[in-house]
């Protein structure tokens, strides 16, 4: 009798949709299943592997917490992705459950393909993929103007050029969804997450279910186990891209900031809602150090809404240097941004 498979949740979302909230919370209810998790980062600073692994649940440890961040994890499969995944399923005792959660630039279907490679097509499923949707800026209208408008003009003519990057990832990730989980519901009234509900059913040509969440507070016992074996069902998750041999993030940068010890966290949260109005600016995360306080703050900003917490205690061997990851589209002027940030202007 052939092996169990080990299921793998596919996590999904925009840039600041709240993947990262959401997947700490799925440890936190997991009820003692061993967990592994592998995070892929935009850019060459791991903040959201630092959270993760802060968390401290015995049931998912450090070591079994990977991060990627040589690329988008759909761009390296065979370099990176498939040999972190045969290194985690070779441990001892083996993960029960791997959640990955993608860059916030990633689209999905790619990597839910590499789960077609024989070397793992025997041992892992997708279990399902989740895609986090950030109920308030979609509401506003941010990362999609007029869906049937743009998906009949691609039918028309191919050679359509791609307007609005940022959309066409928002629908991808969509379209390749199991369970979409529209976050920060509290932010929303009922009449909105009904509407929001409705234009995203109609949006995806099959059933899917649609969860309202505020601070990503779905169980375990919700977003994992969908047993959709995705793998199998890739004709029913169109793509964008289906007919394109890669992709790449040609549209979008990244860089890293390093910022001194800040007086409070509402002079940080100013100075990242300031390179938000000034400049094309997608989104904002890191850590920081804020005078006379042994704690980290930890800074998650997407546009001008900018959110800040206390995430645990400086180590007396760590530098009180703080590390903001900045993401947006080509062309950002980074030396107005540093100035910003560092509060040289």
């Amino acid at each position: 009798m052939s092996a169990r498979k080990v299921p793998v949740t596919i996590v999904t979302g925009f840039l600041g949709a709240g993947k990262t909230t959401l997947v700490r919370h799925a440890i936190e209810t997991a009820e003692g299943r061993r967990l592994a998790l592998i995070v892929n980062e935009f850019g060459d600073v791991g903040v959201d592997g630092t959270i993760l692994r802060s968390c401290g649940i015995k049931n998912c440890p450090e070591e079994n917490i990977v991060e990627l961040t040589n690329g988008c994890i759909c761009c390296t499969v065979a370099d990176d992705f498939i040999p972190t995944l045969e290194t985690l399923l070779s441990r001892q005792p083996a993960p029960e459950h791997i959640i990955i959660e993608t860059s916030g630039l990633a689209l999905p279907k790619p990597l839910v393909k590499a789960f077609e490679w024989p070397d793992i097509r025997n041992r892992v499923t997708v279990d399902g993929v989740v895609t986090v949707v950030d109920g308030p800026a979609v509401k506003a209208g941010r990362f999609v103007d007029d869906p049937e408008k743009v998906a009949a003009q691609r039918a028309a003519d191919p050679s359509v050029d791609h307007e609005n990057p940022l959309e066409e990832v928002y629908e991808d990730q969509l379209l390749c969804a199991d369970l979409v989980v529209l976050n920060k519901a509290d932010l929303l009234s009922d009449d909105d997450i009904k509407t929001l509900s409705d234009e995203i059913k109609r949006s995806i040509p099959r059933a899917i279910k649609i969860v309202a969440a505020r601070e990503g507070q779905v169980p375990a016992g919700v977003l994992l186990g969908l047993s959709a074996a995705a793998e199998d069902d890739l004709a029913a998750r169109p793509s964008h891209h289906d007919n394109e041999a890669e992709h790449d993030h040609d549209d979008f940068e990244t860089f890293i900031v390093d910022v001194p010890e800040v007086a409070t966290p509402d002079d940080l949260a100013s100075r990242a809602k300031a390179i938000a109005n000034a400049h094309d600016v997608l989104r904002v995360k890191g850590y920081a150090a804020i005078g006379g306080k042994p704690m980290r703050l930890l800074l998650q900003g997407v546009g001008e809404r900018v959110d800040t917490r206390y995430e645990r205690a400086w180590q007396p061997d760590e530098a009180r240097v703080g590390r903001l990851v900045v993401i947006g589209q080509k062309g950002l002027d980074r030396d107005a941004i540093v100035r910003t940030l560092t509060g040289e202007s």
